[in-house]
């Protein structure tokens, strides 16, 4: 079985409990931010940060397996459930349909997914897992559990059940806001068009056949 190629690492390179972060982006800046300017922000920020560090935690250690955080996104989507077109996969992700093709097309040039049409439904496009593909979960699945395990340290299980259930709470409160609504979110590109157009209102036909601006 083909075992996923690590990266060689340099002479002297830092482990990665002791890489040093980027300047103004690492960890350490942002709790001093919360604890010295922001103490009492909103939670939203807070939440998006302690993500943030999540993620920066996994990214150094799937970096060792040469596995970008992004591909990463999708495996864990089609670890649970391969064969999704495209736009369910978007859907699940969270990011739009041409940022799921590019993603697509690097991994399968790196051989972990394959695109291709079913014999009932030649429209869509579905995507299933590789053998490597399905491998690197066994891999890549205990870095993402010794992140999870690191963040825990020090805090009681009781806590950690207060929290999840913080956290359903906060998602089940947003679900019901959002079915409220017209629950679609305007894309950055009809939000663009949307503007360009109040700032040049469309031509209008008379009657007569000829083109008249918009009133202002």
């Amino acid at each position: 079985m083909a075992s996923l190629p690590r990266k060689t690492r340099k002479t002297g390179a830092p482990k990665a409990g002791n890489r040093k972060p980027d300047k103004g982006d690492d960890t350490q800046a942002i709790l001093r931010h919360w604890r010295e300017a922001v103490p009492n922000d909103r939670l939203a920020h807070l939440v998006k940060d302690a993500t943030r560090a999540l993620l920066r935690a996994l990214q150094m250690r799937l970096n060792e397996h040469g596995v970008s955080l992004g591909h990463w996104t999708f495996l864990r989507v089609l670890w649970e459930q391969d064969g999704l077109t495209q736009r369910e996969l978007s859907a699940r992700v969270g990011v739009m349909e041409p940022t799921t093709f590019s993603a697509l097309q690097a991994m399968g040039r790196l051989g972990y997914v394959t695109r291709r049409h079913m014999a009932n439904d030649r429209k869509k496009m579905f995507v299933f897992l590789t053998p490597l593909g399905r491998q690197l979960k066994h891999q890549l699945v205990p870095l993402a559990e010794d992140v999870n395990e690191i963040a825990a340290r020090g805090i009681r299980a009781t806590d950690i059940a207060t929290t999840r259930q913080t956290l359903l709470t906060i998602l089940e409160n947003l679900a019901l806001d959002e079915a409220g609504s017209n629950g679609r979110i305007p894309s950055t590109r009809e939000i663009a068009r949307r503007h360009a157009g109040e700032r040049h209102p469309a031509r209008r036909t008379s009657r007569a056949g000829h083109r008249t601006r918009a009133p202002a």
